[in-house]
C-alpha cells in the first residue's frame, strides 16, 4: 500500500514508536521557530536543560507579537531573546522583519522537513510541503535540546481539490469552506492533505493561507505537495536548491476523502465569535466600521497587491478605518517596488508594523460594538481588544469591497461599479534583503540579559495519589486558550507567571484568580470542569502553566484539543474526559471533588473514579495517556521528568 505525503515525511523522522494511527511516536525535529510572546518562556525552559547549543538543523527566534512596546517589559524580553540566540546558536529575526510564519515560508521552509513552532499557526509551512506542527514552548525547547517530539501518529484525510477559483473568490474562501465542512472540533489526531488537479491552480501563498487556518479545525497539521509551483516559489526566493519533489503515491488509502470543487465556491465569511461560524458574504448586510488587512493568514505579496489594485484610485469609505499589516519586510519592499504601497496609502490605509498586531488584539482595537472585517484567522470573543465588537473573518477581496463601499459587500458586485478583478502574478524573483536577521556567526556574544519582568519557570509538584479540592470554574463548550489566558495588552507579562496568572479566565469569570488563590492557599486543589473542545485556539502554554501555578491539578472535560492537552501534561496537570458526557450536568462550580487511587489506576490503565462529595455522587473519568505521558505526569511535568 502506498503512502501519503504526511506519512512519507513522518515515517522518515520516526525515532520511537510504530507508524500506526493513534499510536504515540517520537519524531526528530529538523527546524524550530518561536515568537516573542511564547519564546521567552520557551528559552527559559531551554536554559534550564543545560544544553550548550541547539541541536536542530535550524532554529529561529522571531519577534513579531509584542512589538508595540508600551512599558519596558517587551523591550526587555526582546533583549533577552537576542542574547539567548547569540549564546545558543539561534537565528534572531528582529522586530520589523515580519511575522514568523510568513518569513519562515519565504526564507527557511524546506519541503520534506519537520518544523515545530511555539505558535499554533506553524502549519502555514505545510503550504511548502513540510510537516509543520504547532506546540507548546516546552515541547519546542525539548526539540531544540535534541529531544524528540511526541504525537499520536495521525489519520490522514485527503481534501481533493478540483476546478479553479473564479474571480473574486480566493484561498481564504477555500479554508472557510473546509471549516464549514469539518467544524472547529472533532478533528484531533488528523492531518489534512490536499491533492487533486485543483492544487495545480494554487500558488504557494494561497496554499499557505489554507494550511494556516487548518489549525482552527484542530488538526495536527495540513500539507500540500511539493511540485513545480513550489519550485518556482523557492526559485523566486533564491532558494531553488532547497526544493525537492514530494507527492502522494497513487495507491495510498486515506482515512477519508472529501471533494471541493474550487469552481463552485463563492465568497464566505466566519461570523462572531468562532472561525467555524460560516456564512455567505452575500447574506451579510450591515455597515462596516473597520477593515484590517494582513496577519499570517493573508499578508503575502499576492494578497496585498490584489487589494492594492482593487482600491487603486479609490479612497476608503468615510466610516471605515482601514488598517494594513504587511506579513514581512520582504512583502512591504516588494509591494512598494511594484506600486502597491502607494495605492494602499492613497486609499487611506493606516500601515502598522510588519507584525501580528491587530490579529492578537495588541493594537487597532475597534470601537464599541464595531463591525470589524479581518483577514486574520481568529475572531474569538474579545480577541480584538474590544469585547463588544463583532469580528468577521474574510478574504482580501471581501475586505477590499468593504473598504470601498463601507458595508459588507459580495466582492463580485464590484464588477457593477466597473472594477475588474485584478490578476496578480507572483514575481519571478523577489527583492530579498536578509539584513534584519542576526545569524549565529554574526552575533555579538554577551551575557544573557534579564529584565525585572523575567522570572524562572515555576516548577510543578509530582502527581498526587489523591486529588481533592473544589471545582474552581465550570465552563461551556469551545473554551479557547484566549478565554483561559488573554493575549493583547496582557501578553507583556508572559515572562512573569505570577503577574500573568492574575488574568486567568478574566473574559468569562474575572473572579477566578482570587477564588483559585484562596483554594490553593487553603491547601486544597483547584479543579477545572469543561465542555467540548476545551483549549482550542492558540498554542500558548501559559493556558496550562498559569493554572499549574495557581494550584490546578486536574481538568475534566467532555473533550480537549491536542496542543492544550499536551501542555497540561507538560506541566503536571491531569487531563481527564467524562466517560459519560451527561455527568458534566451533575457538577456545579464550588462542588468538592475527590479523585483517589490515581497512581494505581494509571498503572493498571483503569478509569478513574471521581467522587462528588458535595452531591454524594460519583462518576468515571477516562484518559488517553501513553506510558511516557503517565511517567511525565507522575514526575510533575516534563522538566522534572527530564531531570530524573
Amino acid at each position: 500500500m502506498g503512502k501519503s505525503i504526511a506519512q512519507k515525511i513522518l515515517d522518515k523522522h520516526i525515532i520511537k514508536g510504530t507508524p500506526k494511527p493513534g499510536e504515540e511516536v517520537g519524531i526528530k525535529i529538523d527546524q524550530t521557530l518561536t515568537q516573542d510572546a511564547t519564546g521567552t518562556m520557551a528559552y527559559l525552559q531551554f536554559e534550564a536543560m543545560k544544553v550548550p547549543k541547539v541541536k536542530t538543523e535550524l532554529s529561529v527566534s522571531y519577534v513579531d507579537h509584542n512589538t508595540v512596546q508600551i512599558g519596558f517589559e517587551n523591550a526587555d524580553d526582546h533583549k533577552y531573546l537576542m542574547s539567548v540566540a547569540a549564546k545558543y546558536g539561534i537565528i534572531y529575526s528582529r522586530a520589523g522583519n515580519g511575522i514568523c510564519h510568513q518569513v519562515h515560508l519565504e526564507r527557511f521552509g524546506k519541503p520534506g522537513k519537520t518544523l515545530l513552532g511555539s505558535d499554533s499557526h506553524t502549519p502555514t509551512s505545510g503550504g511548502i510541503g513540510m510537516i509543520a506542527i504547532g506546540a507548546g514552548g516546552l515541547d519546542v525547547a525539548v526539540a531544540m535540546a535534541g529531544g524528540l517530539f511526541y504525537l499520536n501518529y495521525p489519520k490522514v484525510i485527503k481534501v481533493n481539490l478540483t476546478g479553479e477559483l473564479k474571480p473574486w473568490v480566493s484561498a481564504k474562501d477555500v479554508i472557510l469552506k473546509v471549516l464549514e465542512t469539518f467544524t472547529t472540533k472533532g478533528n484531533v489526531g488528523c492531518v489534512f492533505e490536499y491533492g487533486g488537479p485543483g492544487v495545480n491552480t494554487l500558488s504557494v501563498p494561497e496554499r499557505a493561507t489554507i494550511t494556516n487556518m487548518g489549525a482552527e479545525c484542530g488538526v495536527t497539521t495540513s500539507v500540500f505537495p511539493s511540485d513545480d509551483i513550489t519550485k518556482e516559489f523557492l526559485k523566486a526566493q533564491g532558494r531553488e536548491e532547497d526544493w525537492t519533489e514530494l507527492k502522494a503515491d497513487d495507491d495510498v488509502e486515506y482515512e477519508r476523502t472529501i471533494d471541493i470543487n474550487l469552481s463552485s465556491l463563492e465568497p464566505l465569511a466566519a461570523t462572531p465569535h468562532s472561525p467555524g461560524n460560516i456564512s455567505k458574504v452575500k447574506d451579510l448586510e450591515m455597515p462596516v466600521d473597520q477593515v484590517c488587512l494582513g496577519s499570517c493568514t493573508n499578508s503575502s505579496y499576492k494578497d496585498l497587491m490584489t487589494v492594492a489594485k482593487i482600491v487603486e484610485g479609490k479612497v476608503a469609505h468615510p466610516n471605515v478605518s482601514f488598517v494594513v499589516a504587511p506579513g514581512s519586510k520582504q512583502v512591504l519592499e516588494n509591494i512598494t517596488k511594484d506600486g502597491g504601497f502607494a495605492n494602499l496609502l492613497s486609499a487611506g490605509a493606516r500601515f502598522t508594523e510588519n507584525a501580528c498586531g491587530f490579529c492578537i488584539g495588541n493594537s487597532q482595537s475597534p470601537k464599541t460594538e464595531a463591525v470589524s472585517l479581518r483577514t486574520s484567522n481568529r475572531n474569538f470573543l474579545g480577541r480584538s481588544g474590544t469585547k463588544s465588537a463583532n469580528a468577521y473573518l474574510v478574504s482580501p477581496e471581501t475586505a477590499a469591497a468593504a473598504i470601498i463601499t463601507g458595508e459588507f459587500t459580495d466582492p463580485r458586485d464590484l464588477e457593477k461599479q466597473g472594477i475588474k478583478y485584478p490578476k496578480v502574478e507572483m514575481p519571478k524573483k523577489f527583492h530579498i534583503d536578509d539584513s534584519m536577521f542576526i545569524f549565529p556567526e554574526d552575533a555579538v556574544k554577551t551575557d544573557i540579559y534579564r529584565g525585572p519582568n523575567i522570572g524562572n519557570p515555576p516548577e510543578a509538584q509530582p502527581l498526587k495519589d489523591t486529588i481533592s479540592g473544589d471545582v474552581t470554574i465550570k465552563v461551556e463548550d469551545k473554551i479557547t486558550t484566549d478565554h483561559i489566558i488573554p493575549a493583547g495588552s496582557k501578553m507583556k507579562y508572559r515572562s512573569n507567571v505570577p503577574k500573568y496568572s492574575t488574568f486567568l479566565f478574566e473574559v468569562v469569570d474575572p473572579d477566578f484568580h482570587d477564588r483559585a488563590e484562596k483554594i490553593r492557599d487553603s491547601g486544597k486543589d483547584n479543579i477545572i470542569v469543561a465542555g467540548l473542545s476545551y483549549g482550542q485556539g492558540s498554542s500558548r502554554e501559559h493556558a496550562a502553566l498559569c493554572p499549574m501555578y495557581m494550584g490546578v491539578k486536574a481538568v475534566i472535560a467532555k473533550s480537549m484539543e491536542r496542543i492544550h492537552n499536551a501542555n497540561l501534561i507538560n506541566f503536571g496537570i491531569l487531563p481527564l474526559n467524562f466517560k459519560d458526557e451527561k455527568d458534566y450536568d451533575g457538577i456545579n462550580q464550588g462542588d468538592e471533588l475527590e479523585i483517589p487511587d490515581i497512581k494505581s489506576s494509571l498503572k493498571e490503565s483503569k478509569n478513574l473514579i471521581v467522587k462528588n462529595k458535595t452531591k454524594g455522587t460519583e462518576f468515571e473519568a477516562t484518559y488517553v495517556l501513553s506510558d511516557r505521558q503517565k511517567n511525565v505526569l507522575l514526575a510533575g511535568g516534563t522538566l522534572s521528568y527530564m531531570k530524573n
